[in-house]
């Protein structure tokens, strides 16, 4: 499964897991692109996800697919320009993100 993403300034978070073959658990709904075929494309909007932009494609046995990148106001150039990614094992798949902010006790002196 090859997951490129598509980075928007957002604050919720995007939390992924694989599971049997092409099955993909995105934010806790469960998406399963198993009974496509290679070659068959989902045109994009099709997918009723409103993470997913662009066509969900099976090219060459691999399930390809383009996800929204939440970002904070300050994204590091990793996650301004993420690479794309290959998820190969089941389970959770690390999606490229910035750590949160320490929050600090402002004293007024």
């Amino acid at each position: 499964m090859r997951i490129s993403f598509s980075p928007q300034r957002r604050d919720d978070k995007l939390v992924l897991e694989k599971s049997n073959g092409d099955r993909l658990r995105i934010n806790g709904e469960l998406f399963n692109f198993n009974p496509l075929n290679d070659g068959d494309v989902i045109p994009e909007g099709e997918v009723p996800c409103d993470w997913i932009v662009g066509p969900v494609e099976k090219i060459g046995g691999e399930l390809r697919l383009t996800l929204i990148l939440p970002h904070g106001p300050n994204p590091s150039q990793a996650v301004a320009f993420p690479q794309p990614m290959t998820a190969t094992a089941d389970g959770p798949i690390a999606v490229p993100n910035d750590p949160e902010p320490e929050e600090t006790d402002d004293v007024d002196a």
